[in-house]
């Protein structure tokens, strides 16, 4: 079992930036690979930015050069950094991690709303 932690969230305006957080806890030396998700009302949950345990990362087109995914091992936390915001960045964030072993298993954090205002 692994359990996250989303910070971070807030109301932006365009051009600024926000560092969401995410702590994780429980069965971290199994994890994968970790990643953020987002789903904005109305539209289906879409990947934002995912790392490997190897370091390995990788970005959907819509953020690239905007946003940073890294991680803190000796904290056990996950972040993006979020700059140049873009109001149809609006969403709720979602930390997610995957263990691979045996089966696939999915773990999610409770979410993290960011707003962007025009």
């Amino acid at each position: 079992q692994v359990q996250l932690v989303e910070s971070g969230g807030g109301l932006v305006q365009a051009g600024g930036s926000l560092r969401l957080s995410c702590a994780a806890s429980g069965n971290i030396f199994s994890i994968n690979s970790m990643g953020w998700f987002r789903q904005a009302p109305g539209k289906q949950r879409e990947l934002v930015a995912s790392i490997t345990s190897g370091g390995s990362t990788n970005y959907a087109d819509s953020v690239k050069g905007r946003f940073t995914i890294s991680r803190d091992n000796a904290k056990n936390t996950l972040y993006l950094q979020m700059n140049s915001l873009k109001p149809e960045d609006t969403a709720v964030y979602y930390c997610n991690a995957i263990i691979v072993a045996g089966a696939l298993f999915d773990y999610w954090g409770q979410g993290t709303q960011v707003t962007v205002s025009s």
